[in-house]
């Protein structure tokens, strides 16, 4: 399966997430993006050192400048179940716009075409660390890396394409 590329529908599928009342929702990911302008970045696991470290904090870090360029929803995405996005979103108290959704069985992921096998590392079949750029379903940027690299996905990247 070709991976998600610039000029292509996002598909969609379920993901699921903690609300503000504690409650779990399972949403589609067209809901989210329809009609909006949304970055849509992945991550290989919650709690995972560049992850957690680096990727994450940096669209916190700039999420009122994504947002001041028109940017509706951030979205991040990993291949974990809700409760462990939830532990994780939750180390994170600054945060207010980078939502944490999950794609436990890795779904989504597959649909997208940006499966990376990890079993060696004994994480399974977890994403490929990503970040879209997305307007109104349809890819305007897709800044994907390869193995386990962060040189291309970041905030500052996406930044740049909008």
């Amino acid at each position: 399966m070709a991976a998600i590329a610039v000029g292509d529908i996002i598909p969609d599928g379920t993901v699921s997430y903690f609300d503000e009342q504690d409650q779990m929702q399972s949403v589609s990911v067209h809901s989210l993006a329809q009609g909006k302008k949304v970055i849509l970045f992945a991550v290989p696991g919650a709690f995972t050192p560049t992850c957690s470290t680096k990727h994450v904090p940096g669209f916190i870090e700039k999420a009122d400048e994504l947002k001041s360029k028109g940017v509706d929803e951030i979205l991040c995405i990993s291949v974990n179940d809700p409760f462990v996005m939830k532990a994780w979103a939750k180390t994170y108290p600054d945060n207010k716009h980078v939502k944490f959704l999950a794609d436990g069985a890795g779904k989504y992921t597959h649909a997208l075409g940006l499966e990376l096998d990890l079993s060696e590392k004994g994480l399974g079949v977890r994403s490929r660390r990503y970040a879209l750029l997305v307007v109104d379903l349809k890819v305007k940027a897709a800044n994907i890396e390869s193995g386990g690299e962060f040189t291309v996905s970041g905030a500052d990247e996406i930044l740049k394409a909008l």
